[in-house]
């Protein structure tokens, strides 16, 4: 008797766990496959896709086509698009290069003047978009066309290079060490523990908080194993920074704007009309948003981000030229739809984008590594984009 309830709960307990496995991989399928991606070039490369010079480099080159996808998937969980940011990156780029070389204006004011004039673009296609009714995709392919158009004219078809030095900062700059301890930059290593700390107290406020309202939270040991493995992703990561250079300036950029916009996405009423606008517009317009101004809104945001993408990559070229953000859109357009997001409006996150866009970026990396051809590498590329979101769609299916 004793054997057979030994044997029911022993069996109740592995049901338990591979239910909490099941559910994890449903919800954190994404995650897995960067895992595994990472762990396949890094074997691949023979080692060097994970050492501190590569990983620096692939925070460099991909931070842009983040930022983008940070804006981007606001738009999709509305249910558009904005096919126009690789133009405007250019534009902006372009101007950002007129205002500091050729007028020799501050870096700052000449920063603050692009981000304005990235607002002024998305208000411009906003406006088309939320109150005269113009279909985004149509919208944005002629803004694609005119801001590629006068960033030829501006620049003459020519490239206008150098840029001042504190304005290459922006993307080739790192935070100050203060010190060094066995080779490894302080600040970073500071950087890094006050992320942990941070994390672990939103954490424990957030469970207890649910506890509170009587909602139901993960088991301890889950929460634990959670919180555990989080801290050394954050701990390995900035021990591999603080082993190179340090902690870059974009990526200090980037990290705030995926905090301040993952806030607003959750925890905001903003955050809620743009999800309940992509869900059903008609139904959030009788329940009073007004869903205009929200699509409105969204795209002079989606300038904004432009603008600072445009910023950060003409500071990593060291110019502005017209081929400038050829291909962003796509990119950003596939780092959110590999992050999750529906193509349908109302599902998609933050989170989500960044990490589809890390897919893509470290696709890129392993595959230049590795020696493969442009060519194969976006016939590779697209493959992989149609199998991660088939994968996305049949495990979400399955956990319905």
């Amino acid at each position: 008797m004793e054997k057979k309830e030994y044997q029911i709960k022993n069996s109740i307990a592995t049901e338990n766990v591979s239910a909490v496995i099941k559910k994890a991989f449903q919800k954190y399928s994404m995650y897995f496959f960067l895992i595994i991606i990472m762990i396949a070039f890094q074997i691949l490369s023979n080692g060097v896709l994970l050492k501190p010079l590569n990983i620096t480099n692939i925070i460099l080159q991909n931070s842009y086509i983040l930022i983008l996808a940070i804006g981007m998937v606001l738009l999709v969980i509305l249910g558009d698009i904005d096919l126009s940011v690789g133009s405007v990156v250019a534009f902006t780029g372009a101007l950002s290069a007129i205002f500091t070389i050729n007028m020799g204006l501050p870096t700052p004011f000449a920063i603050i003047l692009c981000l304005l004039v990235g607002a002024a673009i998305g208000a411009f296609q906003g406006f088309w978009i939320a109150y005269v009714k113009v279909p985004a995709f149509i919208a944005t392919l002629a803004g694609m066309l005119i801001f590629r158009g006068l960033t030829i004219v501006i620049l003459d078809g020519k490239s206008l290079s150098p840029f001042p030095a504190q304005f290459q900062m922006l993307s080739s700059g790192f935070i100050p060490p203060f010190t060094v301890v066995s080779d490894l930059k302080l600040s970073t290593l500071m950087i890094g523990l006050i992320c942990i700390l941070l994390f672990t107290l939103f954490m424990m406020k957030n469970r207890k908080k649910k506890i509170s309202y009587g909602f139901p939270i993960e088991s301890t040991p889950i929460f634990g194993m959670k919180l555990g493995l989080v801290m050394l992703t954050i701990s390995w990561f900035t021990y591999i920074l603080a082993s190179y250079e340090g902690f870059p300036n974009v990526l200090l950029i980037l990290g705030v704007l995926v905090i301040l916009y993952h806030f607003m996405a959750n925890r905001t009423t903003v955050g809620r009309h743009i999800y309940a606008t992509g869900g059903n517009e008609k139904a959030a317009a009788l329940s009073g948003i007004d869903t205009r101004k929200i699509k409105f809104i969204m795209f002079v945001n989606m300038g904004v981000l432009s603008a600072i993408a445009g910023l950060i990559f003409s500071a990593r070229l060291n110019a502005a030229t017209a081929t400038a953000g050829n291909g962003f859109e796509l990119d950003a357009i596939a780092a959110c739809y590999i992050g999750g997001a529906s193509a349908y409006g109302g599902i998609g996150t933050v989170l989500g984008a960044i990490i589809g866009g890390l897919v893509m970026g470290i696709l890129n990396n392993g595959m230049s590594l590795m020696g493969i051809g442009v060519d194969w590498q976006q016939a590779i590329k697209g493959a992989v984009l149609l199998l991660a979101v088939a994968f996305d769609i049949y495990n979400k299916g399955k956990g319905e």
